[in-house]
């Protein structure tokens, strides 16, 4: 699809990372949970984060104008309609995936030095804010997730990178009759513990601590779930990946990967054209794949029969492959 752009579209394009700055320091400074509770003056919240006077006014007054905070006789106050989505006490906050993007920020800001050649910067302290973005990234549609996979007859779910475990705790909810395995990093498997605990589901699941680019993957298995991994390898270790998960598949089990899918020349969808550029600041060979691609890469790990059982706009599409 061809696009029309105009002068005013183009600076428009242009200043756009303007708000999102603006959007994330408010989420590093968390002033949606501070301004939750009641109306306080700049002072007040100047006092409570020690910051600058004149720098948070603007600041403030910027939010207002994005009709992220309400102002009245000179008191801001967050919005009851955005308490749930952006104040850190909330189950249901998007906050950790703006303090995820906020990581981003600094990856693509070197984008131009990548594109010319710079290897990327992996940056520290991402994992509890990757992990809680990914939640709230995938809470929304893990329940229709699930049910296009749909678990069947399947008895052992081997969900491998399962993060924060929300996709395995949707399985298990769907399929009564199921018990998990979640294969992840040590520091992701305590969370997954946490979140597990919490829905009362923590004795279905079987907590793996490892890293699937080094370690085999636990066995006897008849579903494998693989979650938004596939972007963050090049060919030559998702093959190796697919392999492990073969390895890990009764005969007869299917492997499903969500991620995303995009078309044989690479611009749609749109989202997965972007997530691309992140991949290329964030990973040595990650980026996003065509069905041809991966559907390659299972046939050569073994797999038979790869189809495309989900297309999707937003890394919701569904790839599965069965162990013959």
């Amino acid at each position: 699809m061809v696009t029309t752009h105009t002068p005013e579209s183009l600076s428009s394009l242009a200043r756009g990372f303007m708000e999102s700055r603006v959007f994330l320091t408010a989420a590093e400074l968390d002033l949606f949970t501070l301004l939750a509770d009641g109306p306080l003056s700049l002072e007040e919240a100047a006092a409570a984060r020690g910051a600058d006077r004149r720098a948070l006014a603007i600041l403030l007054d910027a939010l207002t104008a994005m009709g992220l905070l309400e102002k009245a006789d000179g008191r801001f106050t967050t919005p009851p309609s955005l308490v749930p989505l952006l104040t850190s006490r909330s189950g249901t906050s998007l906050l950790p995936l703006a303090l995820h993007s906020v990581n981003l920020w600094d990856r693509w800001s070197r984008l131009t030095e990548t594109v010319a050649g710079a290897r990327p910067v992996a940056g520290d302290g991402w994992t509890r804010s990757f992990i809680g973005a990914m939640h709230a990234i995938a809470a929304p549609q893990a329940d229709a997730i699930v049910a296009a996979v749909g678990p069947g007859s399947a008895r052992r779910l081997l969900d491998v990178g399962g993060g924060p475990a929300t996709y395995t705790l949707a399985f298990l909810r769907a399929a009564p009759g199921l018990r998990a395995t979640l294969f992840d990093l040590p520091e992701v498997v305590e969370i997954a513990r946490e979140n597990a605990t919490r829905a009362g589901l923590v004795d279905r699941v079987d907590l793996v601590a490892g890293d699937l680019r080094t370690d085999a993957l636990p066995g006897g298995h008849d579903l494998a779930f693989v979650s938004a991994i596939v972007h963050m390898l090049g060919p030559a270790r998702n093959v190796a990946l697919f392999r492990k998960v073969h390895d890990a598949l009764l005969p007869g089990g299917r492997v499903v990967l969500r991620d995303h899918v995009m078309s044989p020349d690479r611009t749609a969808p749109r989202a997965g054209a972007l997530f691309a550029v992140n991949m290329l600041v964030g990973t040595k060979d990650g980026g996003t794949f065509t069905l041809e691609e991966l559907s390659a890469w299972l046939e050569e790990a073994g797999f038979v029969r790869p189809r495309l059982l989900r297309d999707g706009e937003r890394m919701d599409a569904l790839v599965e492959a069965v162990r013959p």
